[in-house]
């Protein structure tokens, strides 16, 4: 089946069970004719020894269709009605009243410009969870929360990171917070395997437990000196792990230009999902960028088969600085 998605102030689009595609009229000089019952040559007996003529009614007519055109799933607005009021946890008075907005998944497929499986895969992506049948995402610090629970409970048992145990973490740390919730900060941080006894495990993703901490280090300051920065990052993440800047990609940017270099936060979810309001944002914040520090910010703008570099091409001007290809905006930015 197909679905056209989209309200009053948004360009339809129309979806299948995993795309989504955009709408756009066009002309045609051969006029359509719609005739109820029609067959076609095919369909018409072969071996018919003489050739009737068959009686059609024309039931209307068309000059134009509707060409659909692959596009990237307008996921932007997931995150935003998520956002319009976090879970931060079983005891939080705002969740014992019923004043907030909850969205089930039929809700989303109403309002969010995707498909179905493009919907579900971004819930996932973005690490929300369903409480009482309705997606939540959880408030930042309440995740943070949960996550050093889990991370302390990990060094004080001593566990592989990679062999870290469902059954006892629940046991251990059900009385603090909600067990689903022990298990979805796990499912989070880690990817969940079951060993040859049949007991379940997790290995804990280093790289995106220490982005969290980055984050929750660099939400609280404008601007970090980045030595000062690496220096309580590594101190701050679980022992055995390793912060290093490449985890930070579509997170933090480095301004390698000012003395001492500093590092700030600019999150890609952030930004706007127009591309042409994309690139006008990022050469705002900065006016020449380099293709390492600008692809993880544009990355996720590139359709079926797009490189970063045709994006770059179409709206950016490229130009050499100090040897180093730098790429700033093709029109004035106000």
């Amino acid at each position: 089946s197909l679905v056209i998605r989209g309200e009053k102030d948004e360009q339809a689009v129309l979806c299948s069970k995993d795309k989504t595609y955009d709408m756009k009229r066009a002309d045609t000089s051969n006029m359509l004719l719609f005739i109820p019952g029609c067959k076609t040559p095919e369909e018409l007996n072969a071996d018919q020894a003489s050739c009737d003529i068959i009686h059609s009614q024309i039931a209307g007519f068309s000059n134009n269709y509707w060409e659909l055109r692959r596009c990237r799933p307008k996921l932007k607005k997931l995150r935003k009605l998520l956002m319009e009021d976090p879970y931060d946890g079983p005891d939080s008075r705002k969740d014992q009243t019923l004043t907030f907005s909850k969205y089930t998944t039929e809700d989303l497929l109403s309002l969010i410009q995707a498909s179905e499986e493009e919907i579900l895969h971004q819930l996932q992506v973005i690490d929300a969870c369903k409480i009482e049948g309705y997606w939540r995402i959880l408030e930042f610090d309440y995740e943070m929360k949960l996550l050093n629970h889990v991370t302390q409970l990990i060094d004080s048992e001593s566990w592989s990171l990679s062999e870290v145990p469902l059954r006892t973490c629940l046991e251990e740390l059900g009385s603090l917070e909600p067990r689903e919730m022990i298990e979805h900060i796990l499912l989070s941080y880690g990817r969940k395997y079951t060993d040859d006894a049949g007991e379940v495990y997790f290995e804990m993703h280093e790289d995106k437990i220490c982005r969290a901490i980055a984050q929750m280090l660099l939400q609280n300051a404008v601007k970090f000196n980045l030595s000062e920065f690496q220096e309580v990052w590594q101190q701050s993440v679980p022992e055995g792990m390793t912060a290093r800047l490449d985890q930070l990609k579509g997170l933090a940017l480095v301004d390698k230009t000012s003395r001492p270099e500093t590092i700030f936060l600019l999150k890609v979810e952030d930004l706007p999902e127009d591309n042409q309001e994309r690139f006008n944002s990022l050469f705002r914040i900065r006016e020449k960028w380099t293709e390492v520090d600008i692809t993880p910010y544009i990355q996720d703008l590139c359709a079926e088969k797009q490189t970063v570099g045709a994006l770059l091409t179409k709206y950016a001007r490229s130009s050499m600085q100090n040897g180093v290809k730098v790429y700033n905006s093709r029109r004035p930015i106000s």
